[in-house]
């Protein structure tokens, strides 16, 4: 039931973004960004996209072999796209994630494990993303400044004190002290091993110059003429921004948070919502092959669901087996003496006599 209101609480919280941003902005800013795109930036947004997913997989192989779980790079990229098509089409942006964990635990015989594969393998494109997000906010003091000057202090502090609350609960309770250290081991094994880390790293941090490669050329396409570097830390937040679970295929939050930064940088609010409606259209362009992938998954699955299934014939046995078969396993009975046989008959009637 709660997972169920949380799925609506994620679709209505992208819808009225969205709603919201069609009431102050109007539609042409959504327009806008049909109109801008040509061919080229297409092929170039699919192309980026390419090398994205190849990375996110790559990543995911390595992530799921420090688990012990051996998985082809060809299979991992089919199933990443096939995901990325899932999340820029269904609602909350995430389901494509929740298949690909699920069918990979299934393929493995082990849908826990596969399941904390995902997990780790998305944990750490977070983790990349912060960490290049905040040493791009740190070569630009203004803005840092800015954050300072403009989010409410209540607001730091109330992030302070659920950080330390949390940690507190987590401390007090043994199920969850447990599962912390599960998943501390997963970490290590997954992400930390030897030469592993040196990997999923560069891995990750191809993943996120790939998705600001992506804004560029969506920013270039919508006619914005400003230096990359007063556009690299707006579209940095917007990638973070991202990362909150309230859209409807990925579509609200990026939008709305591109049109308020990009209007307190004089940028023009509308120019930032263009922009983000434009990349939206090269990420889903970029998840297209997914559909490839899923609609002949589909077809497999149907011919093998419709295919006549013959009845196995079992192998003649040969002559010798069958004679061993047939043979009496223990040792064949003596026969009896005539003295043992009178004795028997003697006993035999005996009980009959008691048994009258």
């Amino acid at each position: 039931m709660k997972q169920r209101i949380w799925a609506w609480v994620r679709t209505l919280g992208g819808v009225a973004i969205i709603g919201i941003l069609l009431w102050r902005l109007g539609s042409n800013a959504f327009l806008d960004g049909l109109r801008v795109i040509n061919v080229w930036s297409l092929l170039a947004a699919f192309g980026i996209g390419l090398l994205a997913t190849v990375a996110s997989a790559w990543r995911w192989v390595l992530a799921a072999r420090g688990l012990g779980i051996r998985m082809p790079l060809h299979s991992a990229v089919a199933d990443y796209y096939q995901s990325l098509f899932l999340n820029a089409t269904l609602p909350g942006g995430l389901l494509g994630d929740v298949h690909r964990a699920v069918r990979n635990g299934r393929d493995t015989g082990d849908v826990g494990r596969g399941v904390r594969a995902v997990v780790l393998e998305r944990f750490a494109g977070q983790v990349a993303m912060f960490v290049i997000g905040g040493a791009v906010l740190l070569a630009h003091p203004w803005l840092l400044h800015y954050v300072w000057v403009r989010v409410p202090r209540s607001l730091l502090v109330g992030v302070l004190v659920a950080v330390v609350v949390l940690t507190a609960v987590v401390a007090s309770r043994p199920g969850l002290r447990r599962r912390a250290a599960a998943v501390g081991r997963d970490v290590r094994c997954g992400l930390l091993a030897k030469r592993n880390w040196i990997w999923v790293g560069i891995s990750s941090a191809v993943v996120v110059v790939s998705h600001l490669a992506t804004f560029v050329l969506a920013a270039r396409a919508a006619g914005a003429t400003a230096p990359i570097g007063q556009l690299l830390p707006l579209m940095v937040l917007a990638l973070l921004v991202m990362a909150v679970p309230l859209s409807v295929g990925g579509w609200g939050p990026r939008e709305g948070f591109c049109a308020w930064a990009f209007g307190l940088a004089g940028l023009g609010a509308q120019a930032g919502l263009t922009i983000a409606v434009v990349y939206g259209l090269f990420a889903l362009v970029a998840a297209l092959p997914g559909i490839a992938v899923l609609g002949y998954r589909l077809v497999v699955r149907r011919r093998a669901a419709v295919a006549p299934v013959s009845p196995a014939v079992a192998p003649a046995a040969p002559r010798a087996m069958l004679a061993i078969e047939a043979a009496p396993t223990g040792p064949a009975p003596l026969p009896l003496e005539p003295a043992a046989r009178t004795a028997a008959s003697d006993s035999r009637r005996e009980l009959a006599t008691a048994a009258a």
